[in-house]
Parts: structure tokens; sequence; C-alpha cells
């Protein structure tokens, strides 16, 4: 079964102007279509049509999520896999669900979130001449990430969860934060040989902890950082390092509530590499490595 990556992400904001300023000129995406309800944005070096979707709607959080596959026979395959663990689907054409969209499969995965499958979304190049080209396009703004990186989303039962991603749709388990009784509390899932695409942890049904956008290094986490306090951004925490995935992140909250990312490092992951386990009594520096220590916010405040 051909799931690729991460394809976007759809998230919820009250003030869709103010998001969309947020968006483009503090993270620096790129914006790439506006409806009347919807702006659709990507990062610099994607190919594909968006990676990030601002929808309007009174409360903030996550709509949906969306996966890349790599063959249009896989979502046939999928879907079949999907309905036999006992949930349904909904197919759309390519263009139904909005400027670039592919064919989707869209569906409601345990942990409450709608999951999309999507394949052929439109492509548009990164502003990149096909010889030689420079290291990036100029004029870019504020933190302007490469491309999206993984989501992380919250849920009533990891173990259950975790099972249906990995059995139904292929995802590997790379590590897992277990509890005293032997119950998953956080598990993180990859597709593309990176220590994540996606993780969980214990939380309400459909809740969204946090989308995060690649960057090169520790530097650009510093000049996020930086960026941040010059427009008054709250941070939320880092820049630090994850015990969990080795990887170095900073953590703060867009305009309407949603909290992002910008995440660099981690490593490698074969398909037989065994996952890594944390007890509960070292879940701080799972999370936060320098710190050893979780603040009770991080874990509790969510969309």
């Amino acid at each position: 079964m051909g799931i690729l990556r991460l394809s976007h992400v759809e998230v919820r904001c009250p003030d869709l102007e103010l998001s969309t300023a947020y968006y483009t000129e503090v993270m620096g995406l790129i914006e790439t279509a506006v409806e009347d309800q919807a702006v659709y944005l990507k990062g610099w070096d994607e190919q594909q049509h968006h990676s990030l979707i601002l929808r309007y709607a009174p409360t903030y959080g996550v709509e949906v999520i969306g996966f890349k596959v790599q063959e249009a026979a896989d979502l046939d395959g999928l879907t079949t896999a999907i309905e036999g663990y006992g949930i349904a689907t909904k197919r759309f054409a390519a263009g139904e669900l909005g400027p670039g969209s592919g064919e989707t499969v869209r569906f409601t995965a345990p942990s409450g979130h709608t999951t999309e499958l999507v394949h052929a979304m439109e492509q548009i190049g990164n502003a990149l001449p096909l010889h030689n080209p420079p290291p990036e396009p100029q004029g870019l703004s504020g933190m302007h990430p490469p491309r999206l990186d993984h989501v992380f989303l919250m849920c009533e039962d990891v173990d259950e969860t975790t099972r249906f991603w990995t059995e139904v749709l292929g995802f590997r388990l790379t590590e897992q934060i277990v509890a005293d009784d032997g119950h998953q509390l956080a598990t993180f899932l990859e597709r593309t040989h990176t220590a994540h695409d996606i993780a969980f942890i214990t939380g309400p049904d459909g809740a969204f902890h946090h989308v995060a956008y690649w960057v090169d290094d520790w530097n650009d986490l510093r000049r996020a950082a930086d960026l941040c306090a010059y427009h008054g951004v709250r941070i939320d925490a880092g820049p630090t390092r994850h015990g969990a995935t080795r990887g170095w992140g900073l953590y703060f909250f867009d305009p309407a509530g949603n909290r992002n990312e910008v995440y660099t490092g981690g490593y490698w992951a074969d398909p037989d590499r065994e996952p890594v386990t944390w007890t509960e009594a070292q879940m701080g520096r799972a999370v936060f490595y320098y710190e050893g220590v979780v603040d009770q916010d991080f874990l509790t405040v969510h969309s």
C-alpha cells in the first residue's frame, strides 16, 4: 500500500485575514489559492499545490489531515482495508474538494480525526529552475520552511489508534511512551523512513496538538524564535531537543490558537528498525530532553 508521506493539514481559523497574514509573513508560507472561506498555502520547496489549508470557522482546531499515495490503485487497496476494519469511506474526484485537489478518499479514523488519502494533487513547482538552480528562491519572507514535516494529534485510546495506523494503513512504529500499566501514552509513526510523520498522545478524541514544518538546521530554529519575539508571537516551548525522535523543535501559536512547530534533526528509520520505548517515569526527557520535565500546559492545551 503506497502511502508516501503527510500531504496536507487543514486548520480552522475564526479570522482568516489575520491568519493568512501570519502564515505568509511570519511563517513565510507561499499562498497558492484563495476562496471565500479558505486560503491555500505551501512551503517554498513543495512541488504540490498546497500543504496547509486555512478554513474559516468560528472555532480553531484541525479540520482534516491528508496523506499522499503513490498510485491511483493505492486508493482502492487502502479503501478496502479501511472498510474491512469497519470504517466508512467517501471518494471525491480531482478538483472536487477545492483548488489543486487530487482524487481523494476521506474517512474518520478511530481517533476521531477526518483523514484523507490523496492521489495526484496538482503540481505547481517550487519556483526554482530545473537547470543550475540556486539553493532557494529569492525574496522569501519570515521563517520560510521548505516543507511540511509531521502532525501531532490526541486521542483517548492510543493503543487502538496505533493498531489502526500500523495494521490497516501500513505505518511503522518508531518510538513509544508506555505507561506503568503497559498502555501506550504516546506513539510516533512513519512512512517516510524518518523519525515520524504522525504521532499520537493521550487526550480527547479529535484533538489537535500541533502541525510541524521542517527547517534545515538549529540556526533556523534560533532565527524562528527571533522572528516570533519580533512579531509578538507567543512561544510555547523551545528551542529545545526531544528525546523521542532526537529532533529539535520550537513551538508557538498562530493567531487563532493552533499550535505550530518548526522542527529539524531526527534520524533515518529503516523498516526493520526496532521501536524505542520510553517509560512513564522518563516521559519528561522523551518530550523535552534538556529540561527533563513536561510543562502541563504543553500536554493539556490543544485545539
